[in-house]
């Protein structure tokens, strides 16, 4: 590690490479995982770090439609202390926004095809609303990157204008440096990191007590606002994912408003807007006096509200002393309070999908199930604080991709691959994936089925990265395959399809399925590499199941029965690897 870099980002960084195997590139999905609390590292490390030696200079590309968020990286990892990042690997972003969104699709690497297309109906559909143009490095920030980024930002606004509603995106490009990396970290770690103390003088205040919370409701000046904000930017937003999204002259924009209003309408602002709620780590609160009262802040965090506390910060002068606020002012005795503070008052970190399931029957029978399996922990449902991204074990089976998996291994992959939220808020599709007879080893059987194949792709890519010809001409092929969107899930499905094959006897139900032993997800993986490996080598039998590389439920419908049949055919062939596995599993 460089001297220079700080260590505790760092060590973090390299536990979660050698956790997954990943490559440096893993940096980009680190900096992603601490700036939104991702569900599944290995997944997202899978699906969004591009595959293949022509890469567009587009290390990652992540896109969800449930935060509507696109983050399109460089990625870059330093071996010894630099004074800076190598500033063209930043204007390289150019040439990566230019083939992701302007390029035609058919010129684009198989590699980033798929990906490039996702993003595409991504913002034509309107499912992506902010996009993140990064440049992750481990080292210092430098002029000349933030030059550079600042032209990435104007080329992406310029390929943004020929998409219908790609004005109405916000676009950051930012360099997520070493110093950064470290605030990112300490962010997910410590739920406020601003914690100076603060001396108010408030017209009044209302306070509530409860056992484990006390809250003072009052509203304070808008200068106060407007200094804190200009003072700490957005460190005062480590309660808040959504941070400060600026503003355009436009009367769609609401950020816009708010700081027109200020402008033009201070004395009505009290009452035109929803105002702010900060957590503190302590206050106290003076008695009441004609000039009003005394209070005294230690430390803030802005839960809700900060698209006022931006814009009023970010006004051209200082605002007028009319301007009022409405605040909240919160502290909190014990995390999971803090956790519940900042889910339910910010709107980016609102109840997910799972979310509605965590007291649901099945999920609290599973996870006691979990209890008694080496090597895992099953959350079903339920998630904390923002660290849980930092202290997730290696050993979680991450609530979404437990669902994907059921989802695919049970005939529902595309669902899995692309609405994977309606497995967990679809009662019919909930119902379908978490029945009575799923069980805890089940869930074992297809997660990690599902995990050997993102090991596979991971391992594929990185070798090809590293030496382009390093891999067989097999090797080749499964790695286009595995580049296409779904693929994961479409080649879980197919497996499943085959399983009676595999296994040389009817199924009457396919959720019995379970390892013969109760064995780890991490030593199940290890079985099914055979056969993944072995279906991989027939995957140009699945190619008819992709558009434009992306998996449909009509081609998927079309070309997996063809595929079974394929395998069926040739079953005295790989009769010792089929039986091999078939003694590892009961039915």
């Amino acid at each position: 590690m460089p001297q220079d870099v700080d260590s505790s980002w760092f060590n973090a960084f390299r536990v979660m490479k050698e956790n997954y195997s990943l490559s440096d590139d893993a940096i980009g999905v680190f900096a992603i995982n601490l700036r939104f609390n991702l569900d599944d590292i290995q997944t997202i490390a899978a699906e969004s770090i591009t595959g293949g030696g022509d890469d567009k200079k587009c290390d990652v590309l992540y896109v969800d439609k449930e935060r509507r968020i696109a983050i399109i990286a460089q990625c870059y990892v330093s071996q010894r202390a630099r004074e800076a990042a190598p500033s063209n690997k930043a204007s390289d972003l150019n040439t990566a926004i230019t083939w992701l969104l302007s390029a035609n699709i058919d010129d684009l690497p198989a590699s980033l095809r798929g990906r490039a297309d996702e993003l595409r109906s991504a913002i034509n559909s309107g499912d992506v609303k902010q996009i993140y143009i990064w440049y992750v490095h481990n080292v210092p920030a430098s002029k000349n990157v933030e030059e550079e980024l600042r032209a990435v930002e104007k080329s992406a606004r310029v390929a943004l204008s020929n998409y219908s509603s790609g004005r109405d995106i916000n676009i950051f490009a930012e360099e997520i440096c070493n110093a950064k990396l470290g605030r990112l970290y300490m962010q997910a770690e410590r739920t406020v990191i601003v914690t100076d103390e603060f001396n108010l003088s408030v017209p009044d205040a209302v306070e509530t007590e409860e056992t484990d919370w006390s809250s003072i409701v009052t509203n304070v000046n808008g200068e106060w606002l407007y200094s804190l904000y200009n003072k700490y930017g957005t460190d005062l937003f480590s309660a808040n994912l959504r941070g400060y999204l600026g503003s355009r002259d436009s009367d769609s924009n609401i950020n816009n408003g708010i700081k027109n209003t200020a402008n033009t309408q201070p004395k009505n602002f009290y009452v035109y807007n929803n105002g702010v709620t900060a957590l503190v780590l302590d206050y106290e609160l003076g008695r009441r006096t004609r000039s009003g009262r005394k209070l005294k802040i230690t430390g803030i965090a802005i839960v809700n509200g900060a698209q006022t506390t931006g814009s009023i910060g970010s006004l051209e002068s200082r605002p007028s002393g009319d301007l009022k606020i409405p605040i909240r002012f919160v502290k909190a005795s014990k995390d999971s309070i803090v956790a519940n503070v900042v889910r339910y008052n910010n709107l980016q970190n609102k109840l997910q999908a799972a979310d509605f399931r965590s007291t649901d029957q099945i999920q609290e029978r599973l996870r006691l199930e979990f209890e008694s399996i080496p090597e895992a922990e099953y959350e079903g449902g339920r998630r904390g604080g923002a660290s849980d991204a930092i202290r997730r074990s290696k050993f979680t089976l991450p609530s979404y991709t437990v669902g994907q998996s059921l989802a695919a291994f049970h005939g529902n992959p595309v669902t899995a691959y692309d609405k994977k939220s309606e497995l967990w808020t679809n009662e019919n599709n909930y119902r379908q994936t978490f029945t009575e007879r799923t069980t805890a080893r089940h869930i074992v059987f297809c997660y990690s089925l599902l995990t050997a194949i993102n090991e596979k792709r991971l391992d594929l890519s990185s070798r090809e990265k590293q030496d382009k010809l390093s891999l067989t001409q097999v090797e080749k092929n499964s790695l286009d395959f595995l580049n296409n969107k779904g693929a994961n899930y479409l080649l879980l499905h197919v497996i499943s399809q085959c399983m009676e094959t595999i296994l040389s006897k009817p199924i009457p139900n396919r959720f019995d399925l379970i390892f013969r032993d109760n064995i780890s997800p991490g030593r199940a993986v290890s079985l099914w590499m055979p056969i993944v490996d072995m279906m991989l080598s027939l995957s140009n039998q699945l190619e008819s199941a992709f558009s434009r590389n992306r998996i449909s439920n009509e081609s998927v419908n079309r070309t997996v029965p063809n595929f079974v049949g394929v395998v069926a055919s040739i079953r005295n062939l790989q009769q010792a690897t089929f039986s091999e596995f078939a003694s590892k599993v009961v039915a």
